[in-house]
């Protein structure tokens, strides 16, 4: 193997960088050349191609986003876009790639490989929804639950000071980690998530109990696909039973995307990126490089995606009993 490309797709998260510099910095040091594909499956069916150095990701480690882009890609859904995006590369005598995004990224990546077998590639798991198979973080769970306590730490001042209750929707369409995490943490009176039922009799039990309580600011953290449909509509159904309460929503969104990688997520996801290198130098492929334990793991791209990780229930149970 005598280069190797890197590439970011799918959603941002935070610590996307500190892997790309990981993988570049493995590279040259087992002297490899280093390539960086713009935009994801789109730079590469365009033949976006950069030669990277050290120097190339100096001064990202603390910067979120990706400084290669990201974008979705149809093209590449197609065989021809495919068969593009190949030629492309070996254009440029690629031997490798370290594919840093989430389930789609890999499912393009492991369709991409059994059409193309002489090319090898590994991932490393870039996605806030920490909802991979094979790994206990992702990259950007760790700074999206610190962006959204910080975010509700706020927003629980100001209800504090109003007696208001707050339903606050954070990132989660398919999975509530972030919710569930963000809720304990900040200590809110109810977590709503999309793997859990939601008992609605319940979450009136507490809230009503909190008011007797006296405790009048109130916090509900809200996955947005929570199946009774994101805040906006939990709130809306809630107001109906509580006329005389203040309630206010607040939508966290993309924030959750951006802002300055966290100690835990530029240490784990500068692991991943080295040992990405590593396996390629080893011949292994169709791998995703996960964190398990403290320890890393790879997990094939099949097991990656198709696997379903299970919530923690400690955690829920944590979340039910502390509230």
């Amino acid at each position: 193997m005598k280069k190797i490309a890197v590439f970011t797709s799918g959603g941002d998260s935070p610590g996307m960088n500190a892997c790309l510099r990981a993988v570049v910095r493995t590279g040259i040091r087992n002297d490899l050349e280093v390539f960086g594909i713009m935009e994801g499956y789109k730079g590469m069916i365009a033949g976006e191609f950069r030669q990277m150095d050290t120097q190339s990701v100096s001064n990202i480690i603390q910067r979120g986003g990706t400084i290669l882009k990201s974008a979705r890609c149809k093209a590449f859904i197609t065989k021809e876009g495919r068969k593009k995006a190949y030629l492309q590369l070996k254009k440029v005598g690629i031997d490798g790639i370290v594919a840093i995004g989430g389930d789609g990224t890999f499912t393009g990546a492991d369709i991409f490989m059994k059409e193309y077998p002489d090319i090898k590639i590994v991932g490393c798991p870039g996605t806030i929804d920490n909802d991979l198979y094979g790994t206990d973080f992702t990259i950007g769970f760790d700074t999206a639950v610190n962006t959204a306590m910080d975010a509700i730490d706020r927003i629980k001042d100001t209800a504090n000071s109003h007696n208001r209750l707050f339903f606050v929707e954070v990132m989660g369409r398919d999975v509530g980690y972030i919710a569930l995490r963000s809720g304990i943490a900040t200590g809110a009176e109810a977590v709503l998530l999309p793997e859990r039922h939601t008992d609605y009799d319940r979450l009136i039990t507490e809230i009503e109990k909190n008011y007797r309580l006296k405790n009048r600011s109130i916090i509900v953290v809200v996955a947005e696909g929570d199946e009774m449909g994101g805040a906006l509509k939990v709130a809306k159904t809630v107001g109906k039973k509580f006329k005389e309460l203040d309630i206010r929503v607040s939508i966290l969104g993309h924030i959750q995307r951006g802002g300055r990688p966290t100690a835990l997520e530029r240490v784990n996801a500068s692991w991943m990126g080295m040992e990405a290198v590593k396996a390629l130098l080893e011949g292994d492929k169709g791998v995703m490089i996960g964190m398990v334990n403290n320890k890393v793991k790879r997990t094939t791209f099949e097991k990656a995606i198709k696997n379903k990780k299970t919530m923690n229930p400690y955690l829920v149970e944590l979340a039910h009993l502390l509230a």
